[in-house]
């Protein structure tokens, strides 16, 4: 029963967010019924709920990722690694999400240009980049407590089979722990959503930004 529940909830996330994403990438047809300044700005929301929807999905893969590889740093055996994983996640989840991505914009560059880096990012993969880091830690901690949740006789199980530690963790322990951390792993993308509007900070035409700017001309 704890399964069909988790299950349940899970789907229920997962689709109130494509749902979203749905509604944000069409609203630019009842909003153009709407008088003015919204009904003449209804094509700007929706390119900036687009773009809302792309820095959210792309930023929601990139983190996924660094959450899975920062939760095996944490359980590693070799010390350094550990360190290294517990420090990231320590510093992101220790700092605001709107410090981190104006570092990346401001100071980044200008340490690259200290170190006679020519590397040019855009205000959109900035943003991609400061909210991977921050979604990342915070889905390291959700994946480790899944795999800490797997059963230890799975992995008896596996070994005494001839899995080698590699195979036990992909083929066993990997896919039992994405199950159990899939509701918090699905209430961070929610989250994500949220926090992507910061990205207006540092100048990316997203749903606020264009809110800011149709009250600006129009007051």
């Amino acid at each position: 029963m704890k399964n069909i529940l988790q299950d349940r909830d899970s789907l229920t996330l997962i689709g109130a967010m494509l749902g979203l994403a749905l509604i944000l990438g069409l609203m630019s047809m009842p909003l153009a019924m709407l008088p003015a300044p919204i009904g003449p700005a209804a094509e700007q929301f929706s390119d900036g709920a687009l773009t809302t929807i792309k820095l959210t999905l792309v930023s929601a893969v990139i983190g996924l990722v660094l959450g899975v590889v920062t939760a095996m740093g944490k359980r590693s055996h070799v010390a350094p690694l550990r360190w290294l994983a517990d420090f990231y996640v320590w510093v992101i989840r220790g700092t605001p999400l709107l410090l981190q991505i104006l570092f990346f914009f401001l100071a980044v560059p200008a340490l690259l240009q200290d170190l006679n880096i020519p590397l040019q990012i855009s205000e959109f993969w900035t943003a991609v980049i400061a909210l991977s880091l921050n979604v990342g830690a915070y889905n390291a901690e959700v994946i480790r407590a899944g795999i800490n949740a797997v059963p230890h006789g799975q992995i008896e199980a596996a070994r005494s089979l001839g899995l080698n530690p590699l195979f036990t963790f992909w083929d066993v322990v990997l896919p039992q722990a994405v199950r159990i951390s899939l509701p918090p792993l699905a209430n961070n993308m929610v989250a994500l959503l949220k926090d992507s509007s910061l990205a207006y900070a540092i100048g990316v035409v997203e749903l606020s930004m264009v809110s800011s700017r149709v009250q600006a001309e129009s007051f």
